[in-house]
Formats: C-alpha cells, structure tokens, sequence
C-alpha cells in the first residue's frame, strides 16, 4: 500500500512564483503590462463563459451552471 504524498505549500508557491516570472518575461518585466493582459484575458474568458452558458442546456450539464466570479462558485 503507498501512501499519496500531496504537494507542499513550499511546492505550490514554487510553481505560482514560475508562473508570475513567466508571465513578467513574456511582457520584458513590464508589470503593468502583464497586467493588462491578464485583465484583458480575463475578461475575454468571462465573455465566452457567458456563451457556453447560454448555449448549453441543464441537461447535458445536469444542474451545473457556470460562475462568473469564485465566491459564486465556492458557494455553490
């Protein structure tokens, strides 16, 4: 019997920093730029949420609907 080992929260904020330097270098180190782009992307996302929502029915999701926001989506 092994015993799943989880990540440690050392791992996770490794992985999240990775991902914040990642993002910094693809903009040069403009961190307003990066910025802008993840707001822009953000919302681009929201907007086809907002289409896979009114085009799919209750039944092939049975129940679920999508959140637009993470407090909606722990609350559910």
């Amino acid at each position: 019997m092994s015993a799943v080992k989880g990540r440690s929260d050392i791992e996770k904020y490794d992985d999240w920093l990775d991902d914040v330097a990642a993002a910094l270098a693809w903009h040069g180190g403009d961190a307003e730029a990066t910025i802008r782009t993840l707001l822009a992307d953000c919302k681009y996302l929201r907007e086809q949420l907002a289409l896979a929502e009114i085009a799919m029915s209750l039944g092939f999701t049975r129940g679920w609907k999508p959140a637009h926001d993470r407090e909606t989506a722990r609350s559910s």
